[in-house]
């Protein structure tokens, strides 16, 4: 948290003491400046003066501008040159949720630091829209140009790519080339994504689309992808069950597991139990489709050789092979004794 040199409730006080008595109780309730930190919406303050929502906003307007022109807020100048360091270290553009964060964890003071960020001249906020949160910048230009680059980057995403976060940042690096090298640390890039709609992270700390299953974990299967995934290598649904619940802290059933991962392309079981990710390589289907892909991709093949390739598909044994090349309405040996598609 980023210690300021003043007392903020101090400064609310002295930029409210202009204000006639009802545009102070108005603009108390809208930004939640009271003992009640619950910020009242203009309906709300409507109903208890009886007035409509439009009169309550602009009263807000003109009880703003009124602070505007007091001396109480050319006395708070040096307080906001102090909010505008605070902005531009944080990275001169930052979303609203991750800039009160900084300065305060207590729901009333940010809200007080909210409204001096609304009340100050210096500070520009851009309205959450459907691709970026709330955020303040003390530079337009700045907060234009890593918009365009985190909706480049977003572009040149796959839509089911994970990343690892170093990964992201690196490539995030090359749309930012026109930004100062003051800003180029790393928990600045990433404050920058934080404050993207259709880039965040799952819950192991990857990156990507928003809207990939992948980061937007919600179900036993994309739990399972995750922790495959992680894992590295095949591995029983029990003992992903196991997984899912260890590292998400979520209840996973192992009938559930087995049957969900069963109807999802994104698995392919290779083995007794055993899953793998259709990723890695392996084909899909029981131990027959597998010889008959080899044999297709690979024409007539000796038993030897086939035996190797299904074991580097599947994890059975190796007279399970042997037994599936004796079906005759599939396959069919030469005269050189090598087995071929029937």
């Amino acid at each position: 948290m980023i210690k300021v040199s003043f007392k903020v409730q101090d400064v609310v006080k002295k930029l409210l003491s202009s204000l006639s008595e009802r545009s102070f109780d108005i603009i108390v309730k809208r930004y939640g400046l009271g003992k009640d930190t619950k910020k009242m919406t203009l309906e709300a303050i409507g109903g208890q003066y009886g007035i409509t929502r439009e009169r309550v906003r602009q009263i807000e307007e003109q009880s703003l501008s009124t602070i505007r022109k007091s001396d109480a807020y050319k006395e708070g100048e040096v307080i906001f040159n102090e909010i505008m360091g605070v902005i531009d270290d944080l990275g001169g553009v930052v979303s609203e949720s991750e800039l009160l964060e900084n300065l305060s964890k207590v729901e009333g003071v940010k809200n007080k630091f909210q409204f001096i960020l609304v009340v100050g001249a210096p500070f520009e906020k851009f309205k959450e829209d459907d691709q970026f949160l709330h955020r303040w910048a003390i530079d337009t230009e700045l907060a234009s140009s890593v918009e365009n680059s985190i909706k480049e980057l977003y572009k040149n995403l796959g839509d089911e790519e994970i990343m690892q976060e170093s990964e992201l940042i690196k490539i995030f690096l090359n749309y930012l080339a026109d930004v100062s090298s003051k800003y180029r640390d790393e928990a600045i890039l990433k404050r920058w994504l934080n404050m993207s709609k259709k880039i965040s992270q799952n819950p192991l700390g990857e990156w990507g689309k928003s809207e990939s299953p992948n980061i937007n974990v919600k179900g036993v299967r994309d739990y399972a992808y995750l922790v495959i995934r992680k894992h590295g290598s095949p591995i029983h649904f029990k003992e992903l069950a196991e997984q899912i619940s260890t590292i998400f802290n979520r209840k996973a059933h192992v009938a559930t597991c087995h049957n969900e991962l069963i109807k999802d392309s994104r698995f392919v079981l290779v083995g007794r139990g055993l899953y793998a990710l259709a990723d890695w390589g392996y084909a899909p289907g029981v131990v027959r489709d597998v010889i008959s892909n080899i044999l297709e991709k690979n024409g007539p093949l000796t038993k030897e050789e086939i035996i190797q390739k299904v074991l580097k598909e599947r994890y059975v044994k190796e007279n399970t092979v042997i037994v599936n090349l004796q079906n005759n309405k599939l396959f069919k040996k030469t005269k050189e004794g090598k087995y071929t598609l029937a």
